[in-house]
């Protein structure tokens, strides 16, 4: 059996069993097999719909073959969203990362650099001064001694070269796949605690499922909304945004209102980023306490989400208090001196 073949199997709507989920993941990254073949099998996957015991083979796969970190994600928390909302705002997440910190959370961000923006995660924290490409070993310590790290994708990924080319001409086709979903599940020290923000709020149950067959102790998924059908992969300042969590084997359901906060007024052009180096200085600016108002409102809820995913709060009241005192304190400032201070 080949690609063709599972291609035309998904295109009958039949779904992947385990034995074919391992082929298929051995063919999408061989570089040797055909660039048009492995897009044609990630988009039959895609309009068909991916289950969640596909989306977990699939990341469980791809996992075995990352770099493994000399620590475990055992009581840490990742942030971090799929992108693809084309809101064209700040790194709200990685701000969220040292505010999280700060509140006294272990933080291991993965990440990368922008694809859908001017400026992912990784090149924003490079544009602060952070060293993206720090080895394993260093960023144990930075996450012992720093109460963060960042783990550049590409580093811990590597065989994901070999799928450039086809995600390029999915691009060019107009069709997301797989690799559009599992972004932020693909965190290689497999953290305890998880903040995922979602682009699609069709995928809300399917990464609840997947996050309990991964083992999280502690996750949400959220995805934010506005008036006039806006979108967004975070926590939204501008409506109802929906989660769906788990707690160990408790998987729930709820919104959070941003109007049960003390929020400012704002629109989403107050949330405007750039390039690398303008989200730097916003992001600098949230935390030294020097920019106010809506940057660091929106800042502040998204990082209240985190503190609760990772159960360091049970509502949000108390979660939005322990961020605004992060940052009021100087802790969260201080997380992002203390990783800078790790230079290899």
């Amino acid at each position: 059996m080949d690609l063709r073949d599972l291609s035309t199997h998904l295109n009958s709507g039949g779904d992947l069993t385990a034995d074919a989920i391992r082929l298929s993941g051995d063919f999408l990254l061989d570089a040797n097999s055909s660039v048009e073949d492995r897009a044609d099998f990630l988009q039959a996957l895609h309009t068909k719909g991916e289950t969640p015991e596909e989306v977990t083979g699939f990341v469980e796969m791809f996992l075995e073959r990352s770099v493994k970190p000399p620590f475990s994600g055992n009581n840490c928390l990742d942030v971090c969203g799929t992108g693809g909302d084309r809101a064209g705002f700040f790194n709200i997440s990685t701000t969220v990362m040292f505010v999280t910190a700060g509140a006294g959370v272990r933080i291991v961000k993965h990440g990368n650099r922008g694809i859908t923006s001017k400026s992912g995660g990784a090149d924003v924290l490079e544009a602060l001064g952070v060293r993206i490409d720090l080895s394993p070993d260093a960023a144990a310590s930075a996450l012992d001694k720093a109460g963060c790290c960042f783990l550049f994708a590409p580093a811990y990924h590597p065989a994901f070269r070999a799928v450039a080319p086809v995600r390029q001409t999915l691009a060019a086709r107009g069709s997301a796949s797989l690799f559009n979903i599992i972004g932020p599940l693909l965190n290689p020290a497999r953290p305890s605690f998880q903040l995922a923000g979602v682009y699609d709020p069709t995928l809300l149950p399917t990464y609840a499922a997947v996050f309990q067959k991964l083992g999280r102790r502690r996750a949400w998924a959220v995805h934010g909304t506005g008036p006039d059908g806006f979108r967004v992969d975070e926590v939204s300042p501008f409506g109802a945004t929906l989660v769906h969590s788990v707690n160990d084997d408790v998987s729930e359901q709820f919104i959070i209102d941003p109007n049960e906060l003390p929020l400012p007024k704002m629109s989403p052009s107050d949330l405007a980023g750039g390039d690398a180096m303008i989200n730097a200085k916003i992001l600098r600016g949230i935390l030294d306490a020097s920019i106010q108002g809506p940057p660091r409102a929106v800042v502040q809820l998204n990082a209240a989400a985190a503190i609760c995913a990772a159960g360091k709060a049970t509502d949000m009241k108390n979660a939005w208090d322990q961020a605004g005192e992060s940052i009021d304190s100087g802790n969260a400032l201080q997380s992002l001196e203390n990783l800078l201070s790790f230079v290899g």
